[in-house]
């Protein structure tokens, strides 16, 4: 059999090293800490912006759709108003229900 020779002297043990281990890894922590911190604020931002640009989009949706309605009344609207206004309809409401008639000529007065 071998025997196998061990040199511990040469290990460094984290108790001989004192403060700056801890110190060390105190920062290190202290670091990883404020990067999550940030990770996590930008992460919220981020999903914020989406559900906001989600929701306006929704609304733009919408109010277009409510725009093309309001021009397809207003389209029917002006149809209508036309129709109403046409000179044979207005004498044909004149005569029935006012009672009115075409003046005769002796009845014509021109004013100079």
């Amino acid at each position: 059999m071998s025997t196998a020779k061990f040199g511990y002297d040469k290990v460094a043990i984290p108790a001989q090293i004192g403060l700056d281990v801890s110190a060390h890894r105190l920062d290190i922590v202290r670091f990883l800490m404020v990067c999550m911190v940030l990770l996590t604020i930008v992460s919220i931002f981020h999903v914020w912006s989406r559900f906001r640009l989600v929701e306006l989009n929704l609304q733009i949706n919408e109010a277009s759709r409510q725009m093309k309605d309001l021009e397809q009344e207003q389209k029917r609207l002006k149809l209508e108003a036309e129709s109403l206004s046409t000179p044979a309809r207005i004498e044909a409401i004149a005569k029935r229900d006012l009672g009115m008639t075409v003046p005769l000529e002796q009845q014509v007065v021109v004013v100079k």
